[in-house]
C-alpha cells in the first residue's frame, strides 16, 4: 500500500505551521476540517481523559502518510473500546487516534474520501509498526 521498498525506514516530517492548510487541502479536502479533524478530537478526548484540547502537530510519511499529535504531557493514560487500557506517549496517543478514525471513516461517507481514509490508515500502520510504542498501539487498535 505504499510506495517505500520493504525494509525500507518510513521517515516522518513536521507539517510547518504555514504549510498545514495547504498539506490537510491537499490530502483531504474539505472533508478534513468537516470529517476527520473533528472525529480525531472526539476519540482522543474520549480515549484519554486527561486530553483537554490543545495544539497538535502535523506529520506527514516517506510513505505518503499522514497523521496529527498533541502537544502535550509526556504519557497519557488511556483505554480504548476493545478493553485494553495503559500509558501512551503524546506520540503515540495521536498514531492510535489518527487509525481509529481512519477505520471508522473507511466505512461510510463519501465514497472516494472512505477510500483515502483506508490508504491513510495502511500508511499509518506501516509507519506504526517500526514505532516504538507499536506493542500498545496495536494492543488500543486491535
Amino acid at each position: 500500500m505504499n510506495n517505500i521498498d520493504q525494509g525500507q525506514t518510513i521517515i516522518r516530517t513536521v507539517v510547518p505551521e504555514e504549510d498545514r492548510c495547504q498539506v490537510v487541502e491537499d490530502l483531504f479536502g474539505i472533508d478534513f476540517p468537516l470529517r476527520l479533524e473533528p472525529l480525531i478530537f472526539h476519540i482522543a478526548g474520549t480515549m484519554a481523559p486527561s486530553y483537554t484540547g490543545g495544539y497538535w502537530a502535523f506529520f506527514t510519511l516517506s510513505n505518503g502518510g499522514f497523521y496529527l499529535a498533541p502537544e502535550g504531557p509526556d504519557r497519557y493514560l488511556a483505554s480504548s473500546m476493545n478493553g485494553w487500557s495503559g500509558g501512551l506517549s503524546a506520540d503515540a496517543l495521536g498514531i492510535t487516534v489518527c487509525l481509529t478514525a481512519y477505520s471508522h471513516l473507511s466505512f461510510g461517507g463519501p465514497p472516494a474520501f472512505a477510500r483515502r481514509c483506508a490508504e491513510h490508515y495502511h500508511r499509518l500502520r506501516d509507519y506504526m509498526l517500526e514505532h516504538g510504542e507499536a506493542g500498545p498501539i496495536l494492543a488500543a487498535t486491535d
